[in-house]
């Protein structure tokens, strides 16, 4: 457990990214960067239908084509891709097909056109297969089957099906109660929508394997490559220096850079395959559709007693993530039961998108509760502080639990006791209204490692496993770095994102960065510092645990104007040397970032279009390691949010199971035009478990925002929207009947 320190010398401040030149110059190498000699170009063909046998595939014509180096497919590469379907066997290349967009071909050709000309001439007979679409078909028993067990998995473990939870007991918890509820709530698959698409080069040398991918971990990467080839982790590099936005769609090792690498061993040159922007939508995943039934009792002040939850997740064609629904975990709630079911459908693959499972479901259930506290002449305010989270599931402590004062100052901010009124009491077509929800992401310790040199001139080199998706990783680690040894911000290197270099790395994704490898950080400095101390004892004549370390200075703590500069210690030793492997683990508490999130709308009733006038955005992420980029974070983060709850949805022919809007102009995703100035409060205090005290800001601050806007709008219409997203179409019905 870490020790409060009040006093800091750069965590807290607002630092720019240490890599921000490197970024706005060009001279940052993302993946799609890397320009190797002699390199061929590489497309990827994908399936027309979404439930078919290939009966035969036919390369010649497209093999005679000048310029096309190599095809591959289901027949010639059966490459297991063992992170691409968590509940069954997938392969990069997959027959049956089970989606439009499943994989059929690659092609390796001396340029990009060339190999998009040889797709065309790809002659494949398919045997189509009764499809099924929606989740709540595929349950029944005469619905297609899309794996031999069916579209419901039943196993053990985190990806069993149905995942069922609860405690308590739920039946007297509705007797207890004055009114029960029941209502249901819909959301739709939407995409990550990242501005890099998907990219990799490989290339063999040796027998070694080396992929620079746009991957959010590069040693998990590392470990999925090596177990799907058979090839010892030694045999494999993988390198992501920078990354333009991920959110969870780039996690572990992708079917791409399996292509890439097969494509490369058959030609004996470098290859790069470079989605297009159709194939980041229907040849990946995107957040897990959801039909989501509450059954809440409560009390008549609001209390709650009791809540049930039994829904429906869509995970499309292969199970990569569990399905599960966590918008109840900010709530007080003594009886709960939830029963969800993960199906297998003929669509798109779902899986982890910022925040998984918590957008959703934190959607429906702040919308549920809003909606009660109407149906009671509750204040919506008293409402959600009256539930709010004192313990994790009512009975285990948290490591810090600020919720309340995200409320309080995020009401008193917003203005909420002089703007809030009964739903649809503003006169006019256009009508205005104010809207909460809170919200929230877990967070836990890991396996981290981290290496730091101090050199003979006094400056460091970090080295982190870690991949900057964009969230200013580089510069977190740099900064806990800086803090951590006592050294001058500007006298930190820092290496990242590549597994011959860099020590291990969880990878980033599910907020682990600063809770994974901080603490690596800080012991890799402690390590140093250690022996610098050992070494600066003699020349000070002073006791090794006397010393200090701080501004680049060796110093006495009982006299200070006892010291010697750094770079004199370590100039006799040539350099010091400082490694750690962490893993720390919670005992019997949660870690939790809180939320709070209010909005002001104008809705034009006549056009159905909506304004948000107003954004606060209230966190309690502990010590806010560096503001700049936090701040970012959460606005990005509320983006999304507002993404989701007005405009985004990949949809889906019913008849064909074709994507219809597979692209950023026709799948919308909102601009800076469209979205508001989000006000930025940071309930800071110290969390004892986390580095230097920090907690969880990635991942939060969308959690909260759809079900925010959405009670903004039915404040503002006095019509309650139960289904995602909600579009201008959608509130002229609803609000012209």
């Amino acid at each position: 457990m870490a020790q409060e320190q009040k006093e800091f010398s750069v965590v807290g401040k607002r630092i720019p990214r240490i890599d921000a030149y490197e970024r706005v110059t060009g001279q940052a190498q993302y993946t799609g960067d890397y320009q190797l000699p002699n390199m061929l170009y590489a497309r990827v063909l994908r399936s027309p239908h979404p439930h078919a046998k290939i009966v035969s595939i036919d390369t010649s014509k497209a093999e005679k084509l000048p310029g096309v180096k190599a095809i591959i497919h289901h027949e010639n590469a059966k490459v297991p891709w063992s992170s691409g379907g968590l509940t069954h066997q997938r392969f990069i290349f997959n027959n049956p097909v089970r989606y439009v967009g499943d994989a059929v071909a690659a092609v390796a050709a001396t340029d990009r056109h060339i190999a998009e000309e040889a797709l065309k001439l790809i002659e494949i007979k398919y045997e189509k297969i009764p499809h099924v679409l929606d989740a709540n078909e595929a349950l029944k028993p005469d619905a297609p089957k899309i794996t031999p067990s069916g579209n419901l998995w039943v196993g053990k473990g985190a990806f069993s099906a149905p995942i069922e939870e609860a405690w308590g007991d739920l039946e007297k918890g509705f007797k207890e109660a004055d009114r029960v509820f029941e209502d249901t709530y819909i959301t739709k698959h939407v995409n990550n929508a990242q501005l890099e698409r998907r990219v990799a080069v490989a290339k063999w040398d040796a027998g070694k394997l080396t992929v620079y991918a746009s991957t959010q971990g590069v040693s998990n990467a590392r470990t999925d490559i090596a177990k799907d080839f058979g090839l010892p982790l030694s045999k494999v590099r993988v390198v992501c220096k920078y990354m333009g936005g991920g959110f969870g769609n780039k996690n572990q090792a992708q079917d791409y850079d399996y292509m890439t690498a097969v494509l490369a061993k058959v030609t004996g040159q470098p290859v790069k395959l470079e989605f297009i922007r159709e194939d980041d939508y229907i040849g990946m995943h995107g957040r897990w559709a959801s039909e989501q039934h509450y059954k809440i009792g409560v009390k008549k002040d609001g209390t709650i007693t009791a809540v049930s939850l039994d829904a429906v997740t869509n995970m499309g064609a292969y199970r990569k993530q569990s399905g599960n629904l966590s918008g109840t975990d900010f709530y007080n709630i003594p009886n709960f039961k939830k029963l969800i079911k993960p199906v297998h459908t003929n669509t798109v693959v779902a899986a982890n998108y910022r925040a998984p499972a918590y957008p959703q479901s934190v959607f429906g259930f702040a919308s549920f509760l809003d909606q009660i506290a109407f149906e009671l002449g509750v204040n919506p305010l008293d409402m959600f502080t009256r539930n709010r989270a004192q313990k994790y599931k009512t009975k285990i402590p948290f490591t810090s639990n600020h919720l309340e004062e995200c409320i309080i100052e995020g009401a008193k901010r917003i203005g909420w006791s002089e703007k809030w009124h009964q739903p649809g009491a503003t006169a006019g077509p256009k009508k205005h209204g104010i809207g909460m929800a809170i919200g929230g992401y877990p967070f836990r310790p890991g396996l981290g490692a981290a290496t730091i040199r101090v050199n003979p001139d006094g400056t460091a080199h970090v080295l982190v496993g870690v991949t900057d998706i964009g969230t200013g990783a580089k510069s977190t680690m740099a900064i806990i770095a800086a803090e951590a040894l006592g050294i001058p911000l500007n006298q930190i290197q820092l290496t990242n994102g590549d597994s011959d270099v860099t020590p291990y790395s969880v990878g980033e994704s599910g907020s682990r960065t600063t809770s994974f490898t901080g603490p690596a950080v800080i012991a890799a400095a402690e390590d140093v510092r250690r022996q610098i101390f050992a070494l600066a004892a003699a020349q000070l004549k002073a006791k090794a645990e006397e010393l200090d370390l701080r501004d680049g200075q060796v110093f006495a703590t009982s006299n200070p104007a006892q010291k010697t500069p750094l770079e004199r210690v370590v100039r006799n030793a040539g350099e010091v040397i400082g490694r750690a492997t962490t893993n720390p683990e919670f005992k019997d508490v949660e870690g939790k970032s809180f939320s709070a999130h209010f909005a002001e709308v104008e809705v034009d009733t006549w056009t159905g279009h909506v304004i948000i006038t107003r954004y606060v955005a209230a966190h309690d992420s502990g010590t806010i390691l560096n503001r700049l980029p936090a701040e970012s974070q959460i606005k990005g983060g509320v983006v999304q949010g507002i993404g989701m709850a007005f405009s985004e949805e990949l949809l889906i022919d019913r008849m064909t199971g074709i994507p219809i809007n597979p692209n950023y102009r026709d799948a919308k995703v909102p601009t800076h035009l469209e979205t508001p100035e989000v006000e930025v409060i940071f309930i800071e205090h110290y969390d004892p478990y986390g580095p230097f005290g920090g907690k969880v800001v990635g991942e939060p601050p969308i959690t909260a925002a759809v079900a925010t806007v959405a009670n903004a709008i039915f404040n503002a219409t006095g019509r309650r929207f139960k289904e995602l997203p909600i579009t201008p179409d959608k509130i002229v019905r609803a609000v012209r009947v």
